[in-house]
């Protein structure tokens, strides 16, 4: 079920554009998710390029990129072995991560689940998407009740399935044929 807040609201500041321009930035967990968060960012990218032939940015990948590009593959251990060198990459990806969410999304695609309540990034990510008016579909697996009203406010509209967003953005961007 979509919350009160609507897709046309947001429509009159990011007209439809032609589908293939579209670029989705894929926030949720990655700190504490399981893989990462890979799967439903894989899932979701296949999903958008079959069906609506938008692009992604994954931050998964991306952040493996950056791994590459540093030679930090231990970043990790880091943490407690090295904190201001795990400090200064970590910003390296904040900074990669808010760049791409401000200059090259055209909107976020977030999974809110219990692993994005032990980190920080998503909630970032959100926060600045929503400051620069892009919109924000978050597709919540917590219980509402539990739902932060910061994220929920700024995002466009919140989806209790992956399937309700579909239907949504198939709405939205499907290019009329």
């Amino acid at each position: 079920m979509c919350s009160d807040l609507s897709l046309d609201n947001i429509q009159q500041h990011h007209p439809k554009k032609a589908a293939s321009s579209m670029i989705a930035y894929l926030s949720g967990g990655m700190e504490n998710a399981v893989n990462e968060g890979a799967d439903w960012r894989i899932d979701i990218s296949n999903w958008l390029k079959e069906n609506l032939d938008h692009n992604v940015i994954d931050p998964v990948v991306e952040s493996q990129k950056q791994v590459l590009k540093h030679n930090s593959h231990n970043y990790r251990n880091w943490k407690s072995t090295d904190p201001e060198r795990f400090k200064e990459f970590i910003r390296v990806l904040i900074d990669h991560d808010l760049k791409s969410v401000i200059d090259k999304a055209d909107y976020l695609i977030v999974f809110w689940d219990k692993s994005i309540l032990k980190g920080g990034g998503t909630h970032g990510e959100v926060t600045m998407a929503y400051w620069v008016n892009k919109p924000v579909y978050l597709v919540n697996s917590i219980p509402r009740k539990d739902l932060s009203a910061w994220i929920s406010s700024c995002s466009t509209d919140v989806y209790d399935s992956f399937d309700e967003l579909k239907n949504a953005l198939l709405s939205k961007y499907k290019p009329e044929e």
